[in-house]
């Protein structure tokens, strides 16, 4: 992810503070480096305890045929960095 200075001053806290970012952007592709150039930071951190539970579905948003996955038992309580590097692996563009 790259974040230009006029957006990082404009979404600085989220930046900063923010343990898991909705980046929203563009994508720049060369070869196999893939880049998101970043416009709108968020600070989605109170997402983190939902990260693993099952989503259900309403019955009203179009999607209720689709076959949802079977519910799995909560995994054991690990550190946050643990956590993001399993659902986040390393991709280092420098």
């Amino acid at each position: 992810m790259v974040i230009w200075r006029r957006v990082y001053e404009a979404f600085r806290k989220a930046v900063i503070a923010g343990r898991l970012l909705r980046v929203t952007g563009r994508i720049q592709r060369d070869g196999q480096v893939i880049h998101l150039l970043a416009e709108i930071v968020e600070d989605v951190s109170p997402l983190l305890a939902t990260l693993g539970r099952p989503v259900l579905i309403d019955a009203s948003d179009g999607r209720a045929d689709e076959a949802g996955r079977p519910p799995r038992a909560p995994a054991p309580a690990r550190h946050p960095r643990e956590q993001a590097r399993k659902l986040f692996p390393s991709r280092d563009f420098h």
